[in-house]
């Protein structure tokens, strides 16, 4: 029944954008990261990423992940400035405690800039946290 499914909710992993130096196109870019703040790994996270908005729509980006360990974090993939200006929607599925959790995070469009970064823990970094 019902009432009888149980539905974990995912609890202290975040999605957050933080700019960094890229020694390959010699400029700032911004690079997504997912954090596992939790005392446990998580496996298996697998992330789907697309920017979007009522009149454009990116490609559909997917990431695999095997394993993040506890208080750690791996990067995800590098947003271009372009996509900045939609919605950017970070799907991530993963294992822990022998359960599936999920959740959606998003960068709402115009909301990435430096303005609006504070420093991201466990990375220690200027960055920006997705909703």
């Amino acid at each position: 029944m019902k009432k009888d499914i149980e539905i974990p909710v995912s609890k202290d992993v975040y999605v957050a954008l933080i700019r960094e130096w890229n020694d390959e196109f010699l400029s700032k870019d911004w690079n997504a990261y997912i954090i596992n703040n939790r005392t446990t790994p998580i496996e298996m996270a697998l992330i789907v990423s697309k920017g979007y908005d009522d009149k454009v729509k990116t490609s559909t980006m997917r990431h695999a992940i095997g394993v993040v360990a506890a208080k750690s974090y791996e990067k995800i993939e590098l947003v271009q400035e372009d996509v900045l200006r939609l919605n950017n929607e970070f799907y991530v599925t993963y294992y822990a405690d022998n359960k599936l959790f999920e959740r959606k995070f998003i960068f709402e469009k115009h909301s990435v800039n430096e303005a609006n970064t504070v420093t991201i823990p466990i990375i220690e970094k200027d960055g920006i946290f997705a909703k």
